[in-house]
C-alpha cells in the first residue's frame, strides 16, 4: 500500500505551526485540510485527551458560529498522535490565509470562561474528560510562541 500524505511529512523536523496538509476536489469546490500543530512531534510531551477534548468542543463551537467561516467549516478535530488538530474548510486556501482566523479562535479558547459547550451527559459521550485550564494554557502558548509572530517556516511543511 502507498503511504498516505500525512505519513510522508518528516516529523523529526516538524515544529508547531499552521500547515496545509492537503487539498481535495469536492464537486466544484476544494476542501483544504490544515494541520494545526501545537507540539513538536517526538520532542515535547503530547497533549492529554482532556485538554484536547476541551479544545475540540470550544474550537468547533467557535468555528461553526463564525460569521464568515461557519458555512465553510467542514470539520475540526484532534490528531490521533495528540500533537495537534485538523481543520477542514471549503475553499482553496494557503496557510497564511487563515492565520487571522486562528488567532481569533485561539484567543477565544484562551479567554473562555464558564461551562464548556456540549460538556454534559446528554450532549457528549465522554463529558467528564475535560480540562479547561490546560486548554487555555495550550491556547496561550500557541498564540505566544507561534501565531502572533508566525514565521514562514511555520507555514510550510519542512522538507
Amino acid at each position: 500500500m502507498e503511504k498516505i500524505t500525512s505519513f510522508t511529512i518528516n516529523h523529526l523536523l516538524l515544529q508547531p505551526g499552521v500547515y496545509v496538509s492537503r487539498k481535495d476536489p469536492a464537486g466544484n469546490a476544494v476542501i483544504t485540510t490544515f494541520d494545526l500543530r501545537l507540539t513538536s512531534p517526538n520532542e515535547e510531551p503530547v497533549m492529554n485527551t482532556a485538554e484536547m477534548h476541551t479544545i475540540e468542543h470550544l474550537a468547533a463551537t467557535f468555528l461553526r458560529n463564525h460569521k464568515e467561516y461557519g458555512p465553510r467549516t467542514i470539520y475540526f478535530g484532534p490528531m490521533g498522535c495528540r500533537t495537534g488538530f485538523y481543520l477542514l474548510l471549503t475553499g482553496d486556501y494557503e496557510s497564511r490565509d487563515i492565520v487571522p482566523l486562528m488567532i481569533e479562535m485561539w484567543e477565544f479558547i484562551r479567554d473562555f470562561e464558564g461551562d464548556v459547550p456540549g460538556a454534559s451527559p446528554k450532549d457528549c459521550g465522554n463529558y467528564l474528560d475535560m480540562n479547561l485550564p490546560m486548554a487555555k494554557y495550550l491556547a496561550k502558548k500557541y498564540l505566544d510562541q507561534v501565531l502572533y509572530d508566525i514565521k514562514e517556516e511555520r507555514l510550510i511543511y519542512p522538507k
